[in-house]
């Protein structure tokens, strides 16, 4: 049976080429194509727009939205739901009545395809359509690179996800259901295949929001790494994915730059970032602006003295960190600061009982280590106080420690230190905001590193890298003398949280079912893990009514 099948069904709508760009156009140069189709568009002086079009899916892909973020974050160890730990049924959170209608999965599965679907019609009309010349033969092996890197990141998501899918290679050109999923392991070397010839042919230092070498080198790194713990793994798997993060680190120095200065909204083009999703001021389409600075919040908008406007943002769905998570930050750890916000200032007048609050004043406070009774006694005169295991899960907080009218005033249940490094100051009072994504860092490929050298069995190695990481964070040099895997999960949760998949982290490292059982309240209530089942995401229904039922159900679902 031919294992690469044509995925079409759904797929046929994208196959139209329909470009509609929404970036700033300080970084790739973009325009609106949606009128631009066939031979007159195929030159290779215009070519490169196919290129563009395909980076421009990945907003789709990584955008953080209350489904989007769902699969990436809840049921993890470091991210939960605001809903009552008692009564939480949110799917995939607690693992309960997860089913193949979830929106969350035809969601992924779409965007993910969307994007290999454009990276077919690159590679096959720069190949064998598009007249090139001979000075433009870089162009045209550059672009074909760029759609196999992007192809094989997109696989690499749903391979994750879902187990082995079906591998669509070719671009669409007509209507069949007769397409089936390769296997796991199938999946895995085709996404290798993908990088291993991209590499060579993409660029050292392309515009920003393109894909380098370097960026490459990282992702395939994570991908022998990933593949190394698998039963088909290959037997130099964790050294082939540590030398590809130390080629991705190359001669950058993590220390250069604080980790505040990483984020600083200013800085968002630094040489720490290998890779990530461009968003800008200009040319902004409804449907594509980046809803970042809104994860990981609560509705800071329904205290007094904050608005709608307010600087922080305005929430998008329903997670929030553990306490397990905050617990993980040392004292002298400077990523707490630049993870969160600990201070809440009010931006508009109000009133709270028999007192005013006017612009700047403190409205909430989340102190890193307990208060003591004198301390706790003066601010709670004056604002809200959530000492740590304070943090509610949209529970009535009149239980809080030291609680006076100022509680009664305070409707918002799910209370807690929301997010600082994700702060967008073009944000709209619903949700768009234009701050980039970062997609893949420096400091990662460090852990990816340490982790694959802790697989070799090289824990020198992965301690060296794992202290340079931790220095910049806390100036201990070396903090490590030795690693295990739930070191380098710790480490992972304080540099990374709410950039990369925390549940591919677990899943990869054999590490999910332990940590959520240990971290997660909701899940130590009246979760329902079952690792027969649950390591897997369900096929969305839709895909599998599209083949005939060609393609198989992942098994419990």
């Amino acid at each position: 049976m031919n294992r690469y099948k044509k995925n079409v069904g759904w797929l046929l709508m994208f196959t139209i080429l329909t470009i509609a760009i929404s970036s700033c156009n300080k970084y790739i140069e973009e325009e609106n194509n949606t009128n631009l189709t066939g031979e007159d568009f195929i030159t290779e002086d215009n070519a490169d727009r196919l290129v563009v079009g395909v980076y421009s899916s990945l907003r789709d892909v990584f955008k953080y939205t209350n489904i989007g973020y769902d699969m990436t974050m809840l049921g993890t160890d470091i991210f939960t739901s605001q809903e009552n730990v008692n009564t939480d049924l949110n799917p995939l959170n607690v693992y309960v009545n997860i089913n193949s209608s979830n929106g969350s999965f035809l969601n992924d599965w779409r965007n993910n395809y969307s994007v290999i679907s454009k990276a077919n019609i690159v590679i096959n009309r720069f190949s064998n359509e598009i007249l090139w010349t001979e000075s433009n033969l870089n162009s045209r092996d550059n672009g074909i690179a760029q759609a196999k890197a992007l192809r094989a990141m997109c696989y690499f998501n749903l391979v994750q996800a879902f187990g082995g899918v079906v591998l669509s290679l070719d671009e669409i050109d007509d209507i069949s259901s007769d397409y089936v999923r390769s296997s796991e392991e199938e999946t895995y070397t085709q996404i290798i295949k993908d990088l291993e010839e991209a590499i060579p042919a993409l660029d050292d230092n392309p515009a920003t929001g393109r894909l380098s070498k370097r960026a490459a080198q990282h992702l395939l790194s994570k991908v022998y790494l990933t593949r190394a713990y698998k039963p088909y793994g290959g037997s130099n798997d964790f050294e082939l994915a540590a030398s590809l993060a130390e080629s991705a680190i190359g001669s950058y120095d993590i220390n250069s730059q604080t980790y505040a200065e990483v984020f600083d909204y200013d800085n968002q083009v630094n040489d720490e970032i290998l890779f990530s999703i461009q968003y800008g001021a200009g040319g902004d389409y409804d449907d594509r602006n980046n809803t970042k600075h809104s994860t990981l919040m609560f509705s800071v908008n329904e205290l007094p003295g904050l608005s709608r406007q307010n600087p922080y943002g305005f929430r998008e769905g329903s997670a929030m960190p553990t306490e397990f998570f905050y617990s993980l930050f040392e004292d002298n750890d400077t990523r707490d600061d630049a993870t969160f916000h600990r201070i809440l200032l009010a931006d508009t007048e109000g009133a709270v009982g028999t007192d005013d609050i006017v612009v700047g004043d403190t409205v909430i406070y989340f102190p890193k280590t307990a208060l003591t009774a004198d301390e706790l006694s003066d601010k709670l005169n004056r604002y809200y106080v959530y000492q740590p295991g304070d943090y509610y899960y949209n529970d009535n907080p009149q239980n809080v420690s030291g609680v006076n009218y100022l509680y009664s005033e305070n409707t918002v249940f799910a209370n807690f230190p929301i997010f600082k490094k994700f702060d967008d100051v073009g944000f709209d009072e619903i949700e768009g905001g234009f701050r980039d994504t970062f997609i893949y860092r420096v400091a990662e490929s460090h852990l990816l590193a340490a982790e694959a050298y802790l697989g070799a069995g090289s824990p020198a190695q992965a301690a060296a890298h794992m202290n340079i990481v931790r220095n910049r964070a806390t100036g201990e040099s070396n903090f490590y003398t030795s690693v295990d895997i739930d070191d380098i999960l710790n480490e992972r949760a304080l540099e990374l949280a709410g950039e990369t998949n925390r549940w591919y982290d677990l899943k990869r490292t054999g590490k999910l079912q332990e940590r959520i059982n240990l971290y997660n309240p909701h899940i130590m209530d009246h979760g329902s893990f079952d690792p027969s089942v649950h390591l897997l995401r369900p096929i969305p229904d839709t895909e599998i009514i599209l083949s005939d039922n060609r393609i198989e159900q992942n098994p419990g679902y």
